[in-house]
């Protein structure tokens, strides 16, 4: 992607704003909006805008159905399936690339190389998915601009509008291709893991791990944006280490929880142990509780599905702070593993699943005997025969 109006970033210099400026002022910013911006410190952010989509608006919906052949109505579906606003009628709201854009979905659909329900499938993945991207990069920048509390947090230094638009207008254009190059890779990524599941011959079988914050709500009443903002930050930035490095994938996070997966319970165990020391470890982050359960899994759109994920949901709900709680399965496959120590809890009815029999899951320590879990596995396995007599 090129920048408009030559803005080469190597030689903007300490002229960077006024450079800006003109550069503004040739795509139609008034005068007034220009210096009211910089008066707010938001000319950074005002000049990222039209770097990115420097194109005006020319076509409203009529001119676009004309072009594509595409019906309105289809055309607004897309629209709201990659998270715009659908365009009134006669409001000019498309540019030359939303044009093309359109125009070869349109080619796609009318060749049957591609569906109408299919091409809304992947609209609405993109653009929820894009959506966050670009919120994440404006954090990045609205941090560093004038008027921000969060100006100059990063290393403690301010930060100029001449070194943000420098910075700006040097990374943007690159991030096309390291979207691309990361997509190719998640692909791959995606590809292997259906292959594995056709050559098993069954459904996805993994482990489900969720993991959050306690007193995440409270907090949040207690401490201002800025704090709040560093905490959730320190938090995505230890799930995602701990989870890639044991070979997991988040598959999603939402403010202080965390949702991920990974093929075996010694892998989610390894996770899910190191989240719990991980914000021990941290002074910004309250203790965290973890459930995990294994099982079949269906996964969709990059989200997963089905009883495994209910239960292990479940689960976490009922895991007192900084514990680890795992279902039948995973104490299964972990039971003779000597690393880990696992203590049966008292079974817990959990909402739509009944009595569910649970673990607390720790590591081991250095001190314990060597067959201290099987034991343990066997006082629970004649405790197990033993209770029902006793109740009849």
């Amino acid at each position: 992607m090129s920048t408009p109006d030559g803005l080469d970033p190597a030689a903007l210099g300490d002229d960077a704003v006024r450079t800006v400026r003109s550069m503004l002022a040739s795509l139609g910013v008034s005068a007034a909006e220009l210096d009211q911006a910089e008066r707010e410190g938001t000319l950074p952010l005002l000049a990222v805008e039209r770097l990115i989509v420097p194109q005006a608006a020319r076509y409203d919906l009529a001119a676009v159905t004309e072009r594509t052949g595409l019906t309105g109505d289809e055309i607004a579906r897309l629209w709201r399936t990659l998270g715009y606003p659908v365009p009134q009628a006669g409001e000019v709201a498309f540019t030359d690339a939303d044009l093309e854009i359109l125009g070869e979905i349109s080619h796609l659909i009318a060749g049957g190389v591609a569906t109408a329900d299919l091409v809304l499938q992947m609209s609405r993945v993109v653009g929820s998915s894009m959506a966050r991207v670009a919120s994440s990069q404006v954090d990045v920048i609205s941090a560093r601009v004038a008027g921000s509390p969060r100006r100059g947090a990063v290393a403690g230094l301010e930060v100029t509008d001449e070194q943000i638009v420098v910075s700006a207008s040097a990374l943007l254009p690159i991030v096309p291709s390291v979207l691309a190059a990361t997509w190719r890779r998640h692909l791959q990524a995606a590809i292997r893991r259906r292959l594995s599941i056709a050559e098993a011959g069954e459904g996805h079988m993994g482990v489900v791990g969720f993991a959050d914050l306690v007193g995440f709500t409270s907090l949040s009443q207690q401490v201002g944006d800025d704090e709040l903002s560093t905490i959730v930050d320190q938090f995505e930035a230890l799930t995602f280490d701990a989870v890639t490095e044991h070979g997991g994938r988040v598959v999603k996070m939402i403010g202080d929880e965390v949702m991920f997966t990974v093929d075996s319970a010694t892998a989610a165990a390894e996770i899910a142990l190191a989240l719990a020391e991980g914000t021990r470890g941290a002074d910004d982050l309250s203790e965290l509780r973890a459930g995990l359960a294994a099982g079949p899994v269906l996964e969709r759109e990059g989200d997963l599905f089905g009883p495994v994920v209910n239960l292990a949901s479940r689960i976490t709900a009922v895991a007192f702070p900084g514990t680890i709680v795992v279902d039948q399965a995973v104490h299964d496959a972990l039971v003779e593993d000597q690393r880990f120590r696992l203590r049966s809890m008292r079974p817990r009815h959990l909402k739509d699943l009944g009595r569910v029999p649970l673990w607390v899951l720790r590591r081991a320590t250095p001190g314990e005997p060597k067959f201290a879990a099987r034991r343990r596995a066997l006082r629970e396995a004649v405790k197990a025969r033993v209770e029902p007599d006793a109740r009849r």
